[in-house]
């Protein structure tokens, strides 16, 4: 029997202006190397979406989610390490200076907000990732237009 896939928990964190947040992962990570992502990870054992959501976004970027607008999607995926995981995406906002994301050192080399215009950026490394990540961030965009935002 197979194991039960891993559970992860992204936010697709969303400015006043209507853009999507994303950081580079490090060249030095096993998963999805020098790529584009969003913030999010691993449910921690006996972790709630909704913990793992909160714990994920103060510790890759130093904010604090104020509220989770709605929920963009769930991605099955099989990583490089032959390992299946489950990822609940979520669209949220958060407090504290935008403009200062704090990047956990060697996780994260970069960020930028993106604006739907800004989508072929996602495609760099399209062969590390299949698509995925432009995939979700394109659904966040079209929940925020569902909310009118």
């Amino acid at each position: 029997m197979p194991p039960e896939p891993l559970r992860c928990a992204g936010a697709l964190i969303v400015d006043d202006d209507g853009r999507i947040f994303v950081q580079r992962r490090s060249p030095r990570r096993k998963l999805f190397p020098n790529c584009w992502d969003i913030v999010g990870g691993h449910l921690e054992p006996g972790e709630s979406l909704a913990e793992a959501l909160a714990r994920e976004v103060t510790e890759e970027t130093g904010w604090r989610v104020s509220i989770v607008l709605g929920e963009v999607g769930e991605y099955r995926y099989r990583g490089s390490d032959g390992l299946e995981r489950v990822e609940t995406d979520f669209l949220v906002r958060v407090d504290g200076d935008l403009s200062r994301p704090r990047l956990e050192p060697g996780k994260h080399t970069e960020y930028r907000w993106l604006t739907e215009a800004d989508l072929d950026v996602l495609d760099e490394d399209r062969a590390v990732n299949d698509g995925l990540l432009r995939t979700i961030v394109t659904a966040g965009f079209a929940v925020l237009r569902t909310l009118g935002l």
